[in-house]
């Protein structure tokens, strides 16, 4: 595992950058190689360091942060940093890290450069992932009856008031039962919140559009809340 992350800053606000500056100078696994205020600037710095992280800002004079993301080679891994959420899709699309929204907090900041800090760790083996491995059912209170409900079978969950409903490959289920108490009982890799009132299963989605998942017949929308760990979830952080 590497001691530091090296990382370089493209961001064409002075306060911003100083922003950034501050943050990495306060984690010790963080090593700032330069900052710059134009991916033209960056360029030829970054084919010389080779950082292993970059900040990224959208709008930037001379080549907007998007369009510079394909003509990187080595590519780093990247976090963009922007005041704009509508992003979320075309970062996924090209394979960004990190999604920070302007003013971000140090908080938030330090929490998903410790993510990509961690992913350099060695992945456990089959053997202590079998330990780990999640339940394949639950017991669910259902009207009157305690329901066994396999997690496989689960396509989404749509919120009704007080009540959840859990539509699986054969039927619908109504529990009077909490999101949060529901998400305790599933495995955390398959399952995520995409909508105050949606969760889905990832491995039932059979498309994606407009920020719009489809399973079977169900259209389901993804709100700006949730989007940001929805598309992390996709790319499978």
């Amino acid at each position: 595992m590497k001691e530091k992350l090296t990382c370089t800053i493209i961001e064409d606000e002075y306060l911003a950058q100083e922003i950034l500056e501050e943050y990495i100078r306060k984690v010790s696994f963080l090593e700032l190689k330069g900052s710059y205020m134009s991916p033209l600037e960056a360029a030829s710095h970054l084919r010389e360091d080779k950082p292993d992280l970059l900040f990224l800002d959208i709008n930037l004079p001379d080549l907007d942060g998007l369009s510079f993301i394909p003509m990187l080679s080595p590519k780093p891994m990247i976090i963009l940093t922007t005041a704009y959420d509508q992003y979320a899709l075309k970062a996924y699309d090209l394979e960004v890290k990190d999604y920070l929204l302007k003013p971000f907090t140090f908080e938030r900041f330090y929490k998903g450069v410790l993510r990509l800090y961690q992913e350099q760790r060695p992945r456990p083996t089959l053997e202590k992932q079998e330990e780990k491995a999640e339940p394949e059912y639950f017991f669910l209170k259902v009207g009157h009856r305690i329901q066994k409900v396999a997690t496989r079978d689960i396509l989404f969950v749509e919120g009704m008031k007080d009540y959840l409903r859990i539509h699986t490959t054969e039927e619908k289920l109504m529990t009077l039962l909490s999101f949060a108490k529901l998400e305790a009982l599933l495995p955390t890799q398959n399952f995520v919140r995409v909508h105050r009132s949606f969760l889905v299963a990832l491995d039932k989605i059979d498309h994606i559009e407009k920020n719009r998942i489809q399973i079977a017949d169900q259209i389901i929308p993804i709100s700006d809340t949730y989007a940001e760990a929805f598309y992390k979830m996709l790319r499978g952080f």
